[in-house]
């Protein structure tokens, strides 16, 4: 009464503070705030205007405090006007040599060593395994593949628009614009889900208030399921963070929910014997 046919073995998993480190911030957020400069130089008038002024001031404690309408500026602002194919190869360049600020590592071999286990034992059951994630869609689809095994084809992420046009030369490519077409957050993951994959998961795992429908919708379906949190409560070997946390919010009401829903919450602290691989 268990089995799940193999056309339906969907696994998701959301990535920021699920598969990798997301504080002290996002680290699609980290790129773009060190691509204002750039910005800046292509439109001098920027300079003096908020929030672009705090981020050319070097000021990381005003940054922190950025609302998300500034947020969603600075990423307009940086993230549009180039080609897409452009933009694959600023962040790739960008990924090969950025590291984290605390662990003195480049980000993406901050993955969560439990959380690859995790990744490939469902694969290796047949499974299809989705980011389904509140990034960039682009942004995750530059490394998703070389550091988790997932291709690009199986993210599904926040997305900008895009144009297709033909550039001097007369090649057609597709320009980003700064609009956003899917907000993969909250209510608009399982929306996602519907539109990317058309399929309901077996399995999903998430570790936020922003996860939240996305376990909802997983449970909701019949037969097997399985629904996870990763509770990000050890200070010493990664960070400990929940219901304050303006990144990775993990309320009491969440928690209140997962037990009541019997989903499973992952205690970084006392079920992982190995948080990143370079700890062994």
């Amino acid at each position: 009464p268990k089995f799940v046919a193999p056309e339906a073995r969907i696994a998701v998993f959301d990535q920021d503070g699920t598969t990798w480190v997301e504080q002290p911030m996002y680290t699609q957020v980290v790129y773009c705030l060190e691509r204002v400069p750039a910005a800046v130089k292509a439109k001098p008038e920027l300079a003096n205007i908020e929030p672009f002024k705090t981020v050319l001031s070097g000021n990381r404690e005003a940054m922190a405090k950025f609302t998300t309408p500034q947020l969603e500026m600075i990423l307009a602002a940086t993230l549009a006007g180039m080609t897409v194919d452009e933009f694959s190869g600023e962040v790739k360049k960008w990924l090969a040599t950025a590291k984290h600020p605390r662990f003195k590592q480049l980000y993406t071999d901050l993955t969560y060593q439990p959380m690859q286990e995790a990744i490939k034992l469902f694969r290796a059951n047949g499974y299809k395994t989705y980011f389904v994630t509140g990034g960039g869609q682009d942004f995750v689809r530059m490394y998703s593949e070389q550091a988790y095994g997932i291709p690009p084809e199986q993210v599904v992420g926040s997305a900008g628009g895009t144009n297709f046009v033909y550039d001097k030369s007369g090649k057609p490519v597709l320009m980003k614009l700064p609009k956003v077409l899917l907000n993969d957050d909250n209510a608009g993951k399982p929306e996602s889900i519907h539109m990317m994959i058309g399929r309901r998961p077996v399995a999903a795992f998430g570790n936020s208030i922003g996860d939240k429908q996305m376990l909802e919708y997983t449970q909701a379906g019949d037969g097997a399921r399985l629904m996870m949190l990763v509770h990000h409560d050890d200070d010493k070997r990664e960070y400990a963070y929940g219901p304050k946390s303006k990144v990775g919010t993990f309320t009491d009401a969440l928690m209140a929910q997962a037990k009541k829903n019997a989903w499973t919450v992952i205690s970084m602290k006392n079920d992982w014997k190995t948080i990143f691989s370079f700890d062994k």
